[in-house]
């Protein structure tokens, strides 16, 4: 009796106040996607479609379009390709150094998109500092041959085959072992067991992981920038990169429109998706809990070696050519003991104001999102998980649109609504505060998720005791629940710094003279042809990426399941 009244009665008021985070998070949620939504449609003309019909019927709009389902297109088969191997190959056999070989597949997703770009460039071509090193270059004058749609494809299937693997290893670890046994008994052996049981039961998680693929390329900004601007290869994102920066906000309008094309081709990614995983295979119930694994037996060492090949193929390699060209004097000597200096790195780490300027932005946004994300995402879970309303529900479905959405759509939406704040005369446009409430919007998601997987498994039983002893929601909050879900919302905000501090689609249309980020500085460093430094400052990136990847998977081990993404 008293645990009910605990319930129903003592907390009401502080759940109210609580309940009262919902308000801002669908207005930053949802608010910028509105205002969008109304400039593309013409909201200064009484909502009419004239802005659509006169930009969709442009030429460049057509050409942009094709190159983006083209590119996009071609990404996502070479993402289901790699990740579907790699998937296949580390959920269903018994291969060795698992935990590594997953960690080092992530890599590439978790460097920014630019950065990935910057590395292969100087990979390859006739300019390559690893390959006249090596005394392999192509003669000069030859062309770069990433700087194509074939290029661009393989870079984005490269950047997201990590979104592929997550996905469908998932729902491989969920097809149990006693179903494959059963077929081995009955006669069926080798390829027949993984064609005709398994290959069928994952294909829903292999298509899911395919449309979030497209959508995440569709939208992708770094990589397109990097290769197919200089090759005159545009794509929706770049194309209104072009625009915005070469007109200014007077095309508003128009690259509205733009934006709610991409848009409208992601969220039919994202309902595809949802689709796919809805789609749950029959047969399943009475899991044996113990996941298929099967022995490759002597083929295992060959397997292996062809694993870590590919990843020194699309990882290490990379890395030496960028680190290379970071270590010479100017960009297209070779490198050698004398030639070797840290000229570049001590220019733009230590005397340029601006990528000094870049560092401090790029960090203090991305540490201001974390820790303001943390601190909503406590109460927030809390109230979605233990005042479950339609309310509630609502809010847990709308934080996802910032994340799914492209980040150019995002970015033109929050240009559009804090251009000028209504009823104040208030501009955030061209300021810090624009990029954060952005990062704030996208990333909410990303810590949302560990702390709700967290609170989830928290029995309600210790809060009630609590709550009958007299202690009021704060101190609940306080000394039960913030303890318990500490792990998972640190892993959470280290996730969502990792991703903020490399960010560029967002932050190239919202910057502006003194708000750089170091997305921005590395894009411009190499449009302006400083190559040589902006290796060296994409390198200082890739460290600090990879310490904290490696600080999250030395506390994955005390972390629910599903908060760590590359997590076993």
């Amino acid at each position: 009796m008293t645990s009910a009244v605990a319930r129903t009665g003592v907390g009401r008021s502080p759940d109210r106040l609580i309940s009262l985070l919902l308000l801002p998070v669908a207005l930053i949620a949802l608010g910028p996607i509105l205002r969008l939504l109304a400039e593309g449609l013409g909201y200064g003309e009484g909502l009419t479609f004239a802005h659509v019909g006169e930009v969709m019927g442009r030429n460049s709009t057509r050409i942009a379009l094709w190159h983006s389902l083209v590119t996009a297109g071609g990404g996502t088969v070479i993402s289901v390709l790699i990740g579907a191997a790699f998937a296949f190959v580390v959920a269903l056999t018994d291969i060795r150094a698992k935990a590594a070989l997953v960690f080092c597949l992530m890599i590439p997703m978790m460097i920014p998109p630019q950065i990935t770009a910057l590395a292969w460039m100087q990979m390859m071509g006739p300019s390559s500092v690893l390959l006249k090193t090596l005394g392999i270059a192509p003669p000069m004058g030859s062309p770069q041959p990433l700087r194509s749609a074939g290029g661009i494809a393989l870079l984005l299937g490269i950047q997201h085959a990590a979104i592929v693997f997550l996905t469908l290893r998932a729902g491989l670890r969920m097809i149990p072992a006693d179903l494959v046994e059963a077929a081995r008994m009955s006669g069926a052996r080798g390829w027949r067991v993984w064609g005709r049981i398994v290959l069928p039961l994952s294909l829903p998680s292999l298509a899911a992981g395919a449309a979030m693929t497209f959508v995440t390329a569709l939208g992708n900004f770094g990589i397109p920038a990097m290769l197919g601007i200089p090759a005159r290869y545009s794509t929706l994102p770049t194309l209104i990169y072009q625009r915005l920066t070469g007109m200014g906000p007077s095309v508003l309008p128009e690259v509205a429109v733009l934006a709610l094309l991409i848009g409208a081709v992601a969220i039919a990614g994202v309902l595809l998706s949802r689709l796919m995983l809805s789609r749950r295979p029959l047969g399943l119930v009475g899991l044996s809990g113990r996941p298929l694994a099967l022995a490759l037996g002597p083929a295992r060492g060959w397997v292996e070696a062809g694993l870590w090949a590919f990843i020194f193929l699309i990882l290490v390699l990379p890395l030496l050519a960028l680190m290379a060209t970071s270590l010479v004097p100017a960009y297209g000597v070779p490198l050698t003991l004398g030639s070797a200096t840290f000229d570049a790195w001590n220019e733009v780490l230590l005397r340029q104001p601006v990528t000094r300027r870049a560092y401090a932005n790029s960090l203090l946004l991305a540490g201001l999102a974390s820790v303001i994300l943390m601190a909503v995402a406590l109460p927030l879970a809390w109230v979605m998980s233990r005042r479950p309303t339609i309310w509630t529900r609502a809010v847990d479905t709308l934080v996802d649109l910032p994340y799914a959405l492209p980040g150019v759509v995002l970015a033109i939406a929050c240009i559009l609504a804090f251009m000028r704040i209504p009823f104040t005369g208030i501009t955030l446009y061209g300021t810090l505060w624009i990029i954060l409430i952005a990062y704030l919007a996208r990333f909410l998601v990303v810590m949302l998720r560990p702390v709700q997987a967290a609170i989830g498994q928290l029995d309600p039983a210790m809060e009630e005791a609590a709550a009958s002893a007299g202690a009021r929601l704060g101190r609940r909050l306080w000394r039960i629940v913030l303890p318990l879900a500490a792990p998972s919302a640190a892993a959470g905000a280290i996730l969502v710094f990792l991703t903020a501090v490399n960010e560029l689609t967002v932050s190239a249309l919202l910057w502006s003279s003194g708000t750089e980020t170091l997305g921005v500085v590395i894009f411009n460093l190499e449009d302006s042809g400083e190559t040589v430094m902006a290796s060296a400052l994409a390198m200082s990136i890739v460290v600090l990426v990879i310490a904290l990847m490696g600080c999250v998977q030395i506390g994955a081990a005390r972390l629910p399941k599903g908060v760590v993404p590359w997590q076993n």
